[in-house]
């Protein structure tokens, strides 16, 4: 496996843990504070600081042109993370880490199948194949067998 394939994986892989760690801390802020989406909001601000620092760090704002000609439909990114937030902190206390972050990537890779197939959101093209399917199916079964016990 070559470096410019190995490099992605890994801080993907590293953002997947980031990302099961971030659910049962999340829901540890929300049993102290009383209520799961002040958590998420106050998850969401500290994420927004660490971003806004780094980006002034690097140089990177963007112009008003290359803000106004965004898409309507790439702003609604912030909504669907505030969502998935607040929902993972909602559930993991309900069914478990391991569940959630097993319905997640079902969730995930089920929609990644559909909007691969019809280019969504100017992507390429790929085709739904009997391997991917599998693979979607592998992962339910992932999930249905972390409920079984």
């Amino acid at each position: 496996m070559n470096l410019s394939l190995l490099l992605p994986l890994a801080g993907i892989f590293i953002g997947g843990i980031f990302l099961s760690s971030q659910a049962p801390i999340n829901a540890a802020l929300a049993r102290s504070l009383g209520d799961p989406l002040l958590a998420a909001c106050i998850s969401f601000g500290i994420g927004f600081l660490v971003l806004a620092l780094v980006t002034a760090f690097r140089g990177a704002m963007p112009s008003g042109s290359a803000i106004a000609s965004a898409p309507w439909w790439s702003w609604l990114g912030g909504f669907l993370g505030a969502f998935y937030v607040a929902i993972v902190i909602w559930g993991v206390p309900q069914i478990g880490v391991v569940s959630t972050v097993a319905a997640l990537i079902f969730g995930q890779v089920a929609a990644a199948l559909i909007l691969d197939a019809v280019g969504a959101f100017g992507l390429p093209v790929q085709a739904i194949t009997w391997q991917r399917l599998a693979a979607a199916g592998l992962i339910l079964g992932g999930l249905v067998l972390s409920r079984a016990g």
